[in-house]
């Protein structure tokens, strides 16, 4: 595919055309190939508290400092998204993904890990699509791809990241920033 979604790619979901599980999902995508893509959701706050499962990194992760969700495949193991303090620099258990982006090894032990990175996010699980399968969802609309910004990843109010990530595209997608859950209002 000519235009494959690519890694540090936003996809949004398109306003009240998937189910629940996608309901105004914000995913970055990590990993898009010919066997397939990867991506964790930003805007999802876990029900489990990242003190209770890993807490030695409780005080190493940006504000809110929670798990995340980051989709339904393998929850019960965790992706950690990172930014070194320098960018020049590849940190010990990290792999760029994106630009700065990229994955932290969450066996890195936390002494090497401390003062090495800006932000640090992690998330239960992620989402995970086989060949062609994102690239169909796609072409069916369900997603909008936009280009991604430190604030998407590691910003502070994940609860209105998706009208946020819409409202700053501008034109159509800005508008459907406004979606209400009662289509008459729309």
């Amino acid at each position: 595919m000519p235009n494959r979604p690519r890694a540090g790619e936003l996809l949004v979901a398109r306003a009240g055309a998937m189910d629940d599980d996608w309901h105004q999902a914000v995913v970055l995508l990590l990993d898009s190939d010919e066997s397939g893509a990867l991506g964790v959701v930003l805007n999802r706050l876990s029900s489990t508290s990242l003190e209770e499962v890993l807490p030695q990194w409780q005080e190493l992760v940006c504000p809110p400092q929670e798990l995340f969700e980051g989709g339904p495949v393998s929850p019960g193991g965790a992706v950690c998204v990172a930014k070194p303090a320098d960018p020049r620099e590849d940190p010990p258990g990290w792999r760029r993904v994106h630009q700065d982006l990229g994955l932290l090894h969450l066996d890195t032990p936390v002494e090497l890990v401390r003062g090495a990175y800006a932000d640090l996010r992690i998330f239960a699980g992620y989402c995970g699509w086989a060949p062609g399968q994102l690239e169909t969802e796609l072409v069916r609309g369900d997603w909008h791809r936009v280009p991604v910004r430190d604030e998407d990843v590691f910003g502070v109010r994940p609860h209105d990241l998706w009208r946020r990530v819409l409202r700053r595209q501008g034109g159509e997608l800005a508008t459907f920033s406004t979606w209400t859950e009662d289509p008459a209002l729309n």
